[in-house]
């Protein structure tokens, strides 16, 4: 069997860093395209970058991601995160391959307070969660055999993210504060990427919409609370060791709404594969215990 000719867009995030290295190790031919090397702002940068190309799968995980940018911006996140997943279908079906696009939870409006299956109603409350949306109905208007993915947030060694945050300030700063009345569920970077990788390999592909995460729910205070209980279990010492409960109508700072409750149901990712999803409490102990530990005995 020839070996899988794949594209990885936005390899230099923190899920598009661990696809290339996940999909590389299984024998993957991959070309992977950052910021830098692609400008999926602008339509003929696609078409002259990626037409020439010839590949079987195509993965976008690239985005603009920066919620408050997006707000003030929304020209620009409708063109990376909207426009730009159309121009890579229709190059992805014009050869033959097959798409997985990388989505979100914040296509939901947040006030629900049940996990979110793919059968409910995208209702997004920012320019950020609209552009997303755009995104994925652009990718299955090319064609509805390719996978909408939606993640919430991901965590990795590949690049910081707000638990590496927490368990930095906890180390430097006596006072931490985190907001404790929204709720999502952490998905790591490794166990997205394998899954992932699970899926391409099925005889029959799921399309679609698919909700991709580590099982469970939690706030962000607690989300960084286990992380920095598992530092503490582990002997490492502290100078902020209990975060302090924010609501999320105390940030001030924010200019985009965000959604209050926004967990996914992986129901039908389970129903497809028969994997169940680690909890993320198990993810993040894994992460701390294999990457923050061990940076701090260097």
């Amino acid at each position: 069997m020839l070996p899988v000719r794949t594209l990885i867009i936005g390899s230099g995030g923190r899920l598009g860093r661990a696809l290339s290295v996940a999909f590389q190790s299984k024998g993957h031919l991959v070309q992977a395209f950052d910021r830098s090397m692609l400008d999926l702002s602008s339509a003929n940068a696609i078409e002259s970058t990626l037409r020439p190309l010839e590949f079987d799968l195509l993965i976008n995980s690239a985005a603009a991601t920066n919620v408050d940018r997006c707000e003030i911006h929304p020209d620009e996140a409708f063109a990376v995160n909207a426009n730009a997943p159309g121009h890579l279908a229709r190059i992805a079906f014009d050869k033959g391959a097959w798409l997985i696009h990388l989505s979100t939870d914040y296509v939901f409006d947040g006030q629900t307070n049940r996990p979110l299956t793919e059968q409910d109603e995208p209702n997004p409350v920012s320019v950020y969660g609209r552009s997303k949306l755009a995104g994925e109905q652009a990718v299955l208007a090319v064609s509805t055999a390719f996978l909408n993915v939606r993640v919430s947030w991901v965590f990795g060694p590949e690049r910081p993210s707000f638990l590496d945050w927490v368990i930095d300030q906890a180390r430097i700063s006596s006072s931490i504060a985190a907001i404790g009345d929204k709720f999502s569920a952490p998905s790591y970077t490794r166990d997205l990427a394998s899954w992932l990788l699970y899926l391409m390999e099925m005889p029959d592909r799921p399309s679609g919409l698919l909700h991709l995460c580590n099982s469970g729910s939690c706030s962000w205070l607690e989300y960084g609370q286990f992380a920095l209980d598992t530092l503490l279990s582990a002997g490492q010492t502290l100078v902020c060791s209990k975060i302090a409960f924010k609501r999320l109508a105390e940030m001030e700072k924010f200019v985009a709404c965000r959604p209050v409750f926004s967990t996914l149901s992986t129901a039908r990712f389970r129903a497809l594969t028969g994997l169940e999803p680690r909890s993320w409490q198990e993810a993040v102990r894994e992460y701390v215990l294999k990457h923050k530990l061990m940076a701090t005995a260097a």
